[in-house]
């Protein structure tokens, strides 16, 4: 999700008078609820029997230590706590166990993390990190890192001030924060180790993602498409926080560390420095293409994926091409960046569909046999099954409502653009389905072996869009598009699936009023939390899709839950709550609902979500009595 600049001095002040184009305009203007009030409704198909029963796997099985040192749990991105003491029959009985204030009223995107009875959060900005003792009734503060980043930042915040969550590795926790620094503290004593600035706000740069360890490297990417940066992922020394290596995604092969092994699938991945000439002259200069949603690793191969954003700026007539290296998945060695593959899910991206979500890492049976798989629930509407060892796409199946494009053609990769549905300039072109949040954005799914299902939150919103001119200076917003979003068919705008990537179906599915923005967990006790916009937590059952507790906390979930063993040897839940991020712009950053552009369309889809919940920032922590 796009870091939605919502202080609007700035763009009074700065952005509106020098570019002084409409789109400026509209980017600065950019869990138990009673039976009689619910009104969840859940769709279930019948469990597919394809493939002889047979089911998806985690590619890398770890032993559950019952802690959580990630946000995505495990390199594979599984998102599955093997914890199973809660469980599909008790889980009616969770309580709170007890909880936190952060003191910051911000979008809440993280995801705690838990090493050695200490759970570690992270705030949006002002980015501070907590360390609350487990051991003690209440999980008292045991120590605080204020990360001081620059107040500046706040200007060149796309989405609002999230953050996505912490790390863990070597005794030490990582953390990213808004102004572009990468941070290593010391975990037992909140000491700072070292402090690394790799963003530059005066660019437009900011950094919001979760950082990665891989061996002794620190994985971190920026955000600022919407300011016309050039996207890039950087790897830094985990001992001295030194830079190692930084990969670009727009450019010449060598500033891309594309080189003798970079074999990808398909041709029109091929070729020597595409990143320069599927660009205008100069163009990949400011074409976005940032890194800063998620990123898995498999130690077989020894390779990272992860997706890279949407080019700039969003007015495609602006940048005729492919636009290379943007809105595709990259596989690279983590140790010196070097390419391997590449495959690029959105070419020459229309409608803003970022390629930043989760890669969950499976081995799995096609056609007969057993694959090495990356699945990736995309944005443009589509599921994709990738072979992690080459970048073929195996099967990309819609799982929502798509009017933009016409399905991928499994023979070339690419896919089918509708080009009825292609912005113009001085017209209003009406029902793109997805609109520019995706069929999903960043928030992460989740898999379960037990089930052999992928529970993936997202959204179901459509929109009206119109390119305009967008004018490029640097440390300002470069968009060029006029964008109305609102609710798909059926009016409801979350769903949460419950998907069989073998057999490439859903099998179930609870509708949402609000896009469901929140990540998702899975548990051996075959149970499923989610979070909602209006502020419920909810489990729900991992084989039918039933409803079995939900609670209603004090502000919006846009989060990560997790799942942990505490020192007492009971398993509890944990979510941060916290409305905001791009999805909840119109109350983090008290938007005029009236204005339907604001917060580049999103506010004319969530009108009245001021009304079903408030400002937040507090820690939930649920457990059995």
């Amino acid at each position: 999700m796009k870091q939605l600049r919502l202080d609007l001095s700035f763009f009074h002040s700065r952005a509106f008078l020098l570019l002084n184009t409409i789109s400026i305009l509209l980017l600065a203007l950019s869990c138990s609820r009673p039976p009689a009030e619910q009104k969840i409704e859940t769709q279930r198909a019948a469990q597919p029997q394809a493939n002889n029963g047979q089911k998806a796997a985690p590619a890398f099985p770890q032993t559950e230590d019952g802690q959580w040192t990630m946000p995505a749990k495990d390199y594979a991105s599984t998102r599955y706590s093997a914890l199973d003491q809660i469980n599909a029959d008790n889980v009616k009985n969770l309580k709170l166990a007890w909880s936190f204030s952060t003191g910051v009223l911000r979008g809440h995107e993280a995801a705690p993390i838990v090493v050695n009875n200490t759970m570690y959060v992270v705030t949006p900005y002002p980015n501070t990190l907590y360390a609350l003792d487990l051991t003690q009734p209440g999980a008292p503060i045991k120590w605080k890192y204020d990360s001081n980043p620059s107040s500046a930042s706040q200007g060149v915040a796309c989405c609002d001030y999230v953050n996505r969550g912490a790390v863990f590795s070597q005794g030490k926790i990582f953390i990213n924060t808004l102004d572009g620094k990468t941070i290593a503290v010391d975990a037992d004593t909140g000491k700072e180790i070292w402090k690394t600035q790799v963003g530059d706000i005066n660019k437009g740069e900011t950094v919001t993602m979760a950082p990665l360890v891989v061996h002794d490297k620190v994985l971190v990417g920026n955000s600022g498409g919407e300011f016309g940066v050039r996207g890039w992922l950087t790897a830094l020394d985990t001992g001295s926080g030194k830079i190692a290596w930084r990969a670009f995604h727009t450019g010449p092969d060598a500033d891309c560390l594309i080189g003798a092994n970079f074999k990808p699938f398909y041709s029109q991945d091929q070729g020597k420095d595409l990143g320069v000439s599927s660009w205008p002259a100069d163009a990949w200069k400011i074409g976005g293409g940032t890194t800063w949603g998620w990123i898995s690793y498999d130690p077989d191969q020894n390779l990272i994926f992860y997706g890279t954003a949407n080019p700039g700026p969003w007015n495609p007539d602006q940048r005729p091409g492919d636009n290379k290296w943007t809105c595709g998945i990259f596989a690279r060695n983590p140790d010196n960046g070097d390419a391997r593959w590449f495959y690029q899910l959105t070419p020459h991206d229309l409608h803003d569909y970022d390629g930043i979500n989760e890669q969950i890492l499976l081995d799995m049976p096609v056609g007969g046999q057993t694959r090495k798989i990356l699945v990736r629930p995309e944005r443009n509407g589509y599921i994709y099954v990738i072979d992690r060892t080459n970048g073929e796409v195996l099967s990309a199946n819609p799982f929502v409502h798509i009017t933009s494009s016409n399905g991928v053609d499994l023979k070339t990769g690419r896919l089918n653009v509708n080009e009825d549905k292609a912005p113009q300039v001085g017209k209003v072109v009406r029902d793109i389905c997805p609109a520019p949040p995706g069929a999903k954005d960043w928030q992460p799914s989740a898999f379960s072996p037990r089930t052999g299902l992928i529970y993936i939150p997202h959204q179901n919103l459509c929109m009206d869009a119109e390119s305009v001119e967008a004018n490029y200076i640097e440390g300002t917003p470069y968009v060029g598009m006029n964008v109305k979003m609102y609710a798909g068919p059926g009016g409801k705008r979350g769903v949460f699936s419950a998907w069989d990537p073998v057999a490439g179906k859903e099998v179930w599915s609870i509708q949402e009023d609000f896009p469901v923005w929140s990540g998702a967990v899975v548990t051996a006790g075959d149970v499923v939390f989610y979070g909602t916009m209006d502020g419920w937590f909810k489990a729900v059952n991992a084989q039918t899709g039933e409803v079995l507790w939900q609670f209603k906390c004090g502000s919006g979930i846009i989060g990560q839950p997790i799942s942990y063993r505490g020192p007492d040897g009971k398993q509890y839940v944990a979510i941060l709550s916290g409305v905001g991020g791009w999805s909840g712009a119109i109350v983090a950053g008290d938007l005029d609902p009236r204005d339907g552009t604001s917060a580049l369309g999103f506010v004319n889809a969530m009108t009245d979500l001021p009304q079903r919940t408030t400002k937040g920032g507090m820690l939930y922590v649920f457990s059995l009595p």
